[in-house]
């Protein structure tokens, strides 16, 4: 993989032993959380095919013990979900981090400098099954610890999560070819998820029962394409806000120019709203363009057509906050349709069809101000429709819900956190593939006038 001198980490407005193999020391371990005597075999698991990999046995996977320590990073997960989100805790087992063999920097966790990094928690009490998931935007593998991990854990489940192959805003520059470092996401969770199920045959003495692929944002684009792509992996998955890649459109590149040019002046609210923006989302628009939408923008037009503006973004995003969040001026004009067969054959490469192999569920915010949800999982159901493939999945669309849950403790009037639907999705998800339990047919989701919203959430 080709690389490009730039910064690897987000900006601040979008964040907020047993070793195997030559590698840096990870940084010290807290020992409080240690507990060697539970683990037993398992602290000796090797990760097939891992370059190198660091394994730790402790008194508990969740992030009420690892937050502040080298088993997690916060500054990856803290705009991710609304305050007082209850989470779970007190889950012992052997945590494994580590990586894949990769010739690509970008991801600078524990010093190692290196791509492909993956955690594996192997809890105690396991129940038989796995669940994978990869980073959303461009964070890395601890990225969903609060939102999946925690959660999934404590119900029994072992969890492996990718760094995706690449990671941050200067994504777009790890490969050969336009394309590559997103085409790179989706196989680099293809690997974790063999090399995690042959880990948990090795830890446990049989493979996992169940394994199901989940995310949210970019994890929820690796779910749709895993489950159709390599069903044969997976019982089922959990689509997040999953981002629609089509070669002919809708896609980031087809409604993000749009943006631009409204912050240039150049564009009206008319403009935004047939481009896919909902009407109700106004109040949302200063924060999206000030921290997402020129740079959603600039770095993936330069992933998929580089030539278009070869000066900006460049080698870098940006080496300051300012710089990264950015918009390029000539983003506003941009015109996929118009673009070389070249750059579409790019997109092509990463595309997704809607033909799913296993059950899946959507859930998407109608205020979803990011990934507006008529140019994506309303577009993505029809496919599925399309691809006669409707009995194998649901579509939740939830009222008053955005791209970042952290979104509600500023407008908690407005919105509500998707969190709790999607642990209820993931429920009935499981009771439909273990059971025979059909969820609830798809449905927008009601946002209630009152109760807990940043903890519950009813389906039907």
């Amino acid at each position: 993989m080709r690389v490009r001198t730039g910064v690897t980490v987000l900006a601040a407005m979008l964040l907020a032993v047993t070793a195997t193999g030559a590698a840096p020391a990870p940084v010290p371990a807290s020992e409080a959380n240690t507990a060697p005597s539970h683990c037993g075999a398992r602290e000796r698991v090797s990760v097939p095919g891992a370059e190198f990999q660091t394994t730790a046995c402790l008194r508990d996977m969740t992030t009420a013990a690892l937050a502040g320590t080298q088993y997690t990073d916060s500054t990856d997960w803290s705009p991710l979900f609304a305050k007082g989100t209850k989470n779970p805790s007190g889950v012992p087992g052997v945590q494994i981090d580590g990586y894949f063999p990769d010739s690509s920097r970008l991801n600078a966790t524990h010093g190692w400098k290196h791509d492909a990094q993956f955690v594996i928690r192997l809890p105690d009490r396991w129940n038989g099954g796995l669940v994978v998931t990869g980073a959303p935007g461009n964070r890395k593998q601890y990225s969903l610890d609060p939102l999946i991990s925690d959660w999934v854990l404590a119900q029994g489940y072992a969890f492996a999560s990718t760094d995706k192959g690449n990671s941050g805003p200067d994504f777009y520059t790890d490969g050969t070819r336009p394309g590559d470092a997103v085409a790179e996401w989706n196989s680099r969770t293809t690997e974790l998820t063999r090399a995690a199920r042959k880990t948990l045959q090795r830890a446990y003495g049989h493979a996992p029962r169940r394994t199901y692929m989940t995310g949210t944002s970019n994890g929820g684009y690796l779910t749709r394409w895993q489950l159709e792509n390599h069903p044969e992996l997976y019982d089922g998955g959990v689509d997040w806000e999953g981002v629609l890649w089509t070669e002919g459109g809708p896609n980031l590149l087809t409604y993000l120019p749009t943006t631009v040019a409204y912050r240039a002046g150049a564009a009206g609210a008319d403009d935004m709203y047939a481009a896919g923006f909902a009407p109700g989302s106004e109040f949302l628009w200063p924060y999206h363009q000030s921290a997402y939408w020129g740079l959603t923008q600039k770095v993936y037009r330069a992933e998929f057509d580089p030539t278009y503006d070869p000066d900006c973004p460049g080698a870098s995003a940006g080496s300051t906050t300012a710089e990264i969040l950015a918009p390029c001026a000539s983003d506003a004009s941009y015109d996929y349709a118009a673009r070389p067969r070249s750059v579409h054959r790019a997109v092509e490469r990463v595309s997704l069809t809607g033909k799913i192999g296993k059950p899946m569920i959507t859930l998407q915010g109608s205020l979803d101000t990011l990934l507006p949800i008529a140019t994506d999982s309303d577009v993505y159901t029809r496919m599925i429709d399309d691809q006669h493939r409707a009995r194998l999945h649901r579509y939740y669309t939830i009222e008053g819900g955005t791209h970042v849950d952290g979104l509600y403790d500023t407008y908690p009037d407005r919105l509500r956190p998707i969190l709790p639907c999607y642990r209820s999705a993931f429920d009935a998800l499981t009771q439909w593939v273990e059971r025979g339990a059909a969820p609830p047919a798809s449905r927008t989701v009601p946002k209630p006038a009152s109760g807990d919203v940043v903890n519950s959430c009813a389906l039907g």
